[in-house]
């Protein structure tokens, strides 16, 4: 591939300063895209295990106050 040939495919007929950032909002895209599921993931647990916490503190609590009531 020639030098020529190789800065007219990055030139883009004129065209590339629509076409290379419409390249990096595709990508830039994909990648949240691919990465959203990971995070919400990672979220969703903390809020389940935080729950489950919160859960077994109560239950702790009402069987404190149970025992110490008879």
């Amino acid at each position: 591939m020639s030098v020529a040939s190789l800065q007219s495919f990055f030139a883009m007929g004129g065209y590339a300063a629509y076409v290379w950032p419409a390249y990096g909002v595709f990508f830039i895209v994909l990648l949240i895209d691919w990465l959203a599921p990971q995070f919400r993931r990672r979220r969703v647990l903390r809020e389940l295990r935080a729950r489950m916490a919160r859960q077994d503190a109560r239950k702790d609590r009402a069987s404190r106050n149970s025992t110490a009531a008879t």
